[in-house]
């Protein structure tokens, strides 16, 4: 049926709720409300305020609770309203949610999910649009996961919230309300796998979350300058699915990543490091980034000079070394 990325999200937790009675929702007006994406529409009415239900607004609070919640058996699955607004539970995320395994030697682990509208292109700023991941993937004992489709956002929750170890589960705000055909029988990929999306020969395409979509228009646009174009999107930030990737590389020896988080020290960097180390002998040309500004999200108006659009991969694709003729010293 076609479903949008909000409804898609909507089915998988209402199915998480069905299946395991260990499965509660909460955060900010999550409840009656629906949350300010609607994610949540019409949960509390069918499941009940035991199962789905508003907290006070404290995201420190809302994710510590969730890891007291975790440790008693239950699979908390808790909504930071915006990206930003994750920030003040970050001491919480990083000292107790990703480390808890590890300081008790495995005794006890905590299955839960911290969702996270992110990302920007709704006009929103600062506290309202950020790409965060980077923070989260640097930080052991995460998984993170981004869907690029709305039927990755029904697969991966539902993942997500099946894993015994914590997930960040980062969903980009701009494509809520994207649709398309989504099948609700978890057939596809592992949680922690890459998939590609296009296959092309020429140059690989790394993309993951808000930009697959903006990847794969980008991939049919190439075709009027002649280059064939795969598209990797990645899905799980961490763990890294090195195999899909390096593969792709590998057969088209080109490769650009494309994030809208910042560049200078951004996810990017890590995935365009693991590719050179791993694929320097097949490489034509140096691997490349488009990426956001290194700023702040900006004002709507502006905000289209900061996200990658198809022009500026086009043209970043265009500055790999095309021409295969050996350079000669000092000619």
């Amino acid at each position: 049926m076609t479903t949008t990325m909000a409804q898609a999200l909507n089915a998988a937790l209402r199915d998480a709720l069905k299946d395991d009675d260990r499965v509660l929702v909460f955060g900010e007006d999550v409840g009656t409300l629906g949350g300010v994406f609607r994610v949540t529409d019409g949960i509390t009415a069918d499941f009940g305020e035991d199962r789905c239900f508003d907290t006070p607004l404290a995201e420190s609070g809302i994710v510590g609770f969730a890891v007291g919640m975790a440790m008693g058996g239950f699979r908390p699955v808790v909504e930071m309203q915006f990206d930003a607004f994750a920030y003040p539970a970050f001491e919480q995320i990083t000292s107790h949610v990703a480390k808890l395994r590890n300081r008790t030697r495995g005794a006890l682990s905590l299955p839960m999910v911290i969702r996270i509208p992110y990302a920007g292109g709704i006009g929103g700023v600062e506290h309202h649009c950020d790409s965060s991941e980077a923070y989260y993937t640097h930080t052991a004992g995460l998984r993170v996961v981004t869907p690029g489709t709305a039927q990755d956002a029904y697969d991966l929750l539902r993942d997500a919230i099946e894993s015994p170890d914590p997930v960040i589960f980062l969903e980009p705000k701009c494509r809520y309300w994207s649709a398309e055909e989504v099948s609700f029988t978890r057939s596809g990929p592992a949680m922690d796998q890459a998939v590609i999306r296009r296959p092309g020969k020429d140059v690989t395409l790394i993309a993951y979350g808000p930009m697959v979509a903006t990847a794969m228009e980008t991939a049919e646009a190439a075709t009027a300058e002649g280059w064939d174009v795969e598209v990797v999107d990645l899905r799980s930030l961490s763990p890294f699915d090195d195999e899909t990737v390096t593969a792709s590389v590998r057969h088209t020896g080109r490769a650009v990543v494309v994030h809208e988080a910042a560049g200078f020290g951004g996810y990017g960097a890590e995935v365009v490091a693991r590719v050179t180390e791993q694929c320097f002998h097949q490489l034509h040309a140096p691997v490349l980034r488009v990426t956001g500004l290194d700023i702040p999200y900006p004002a709507p108006k502006l905000e289209r000079h900061q996200l990658p659009d198809v022009d500026r991969i086009l043209d970043t694709i265009a500055r790999l070394q095309w021409d295969d003729t050996p350079v000669v010293a000092g000619a």
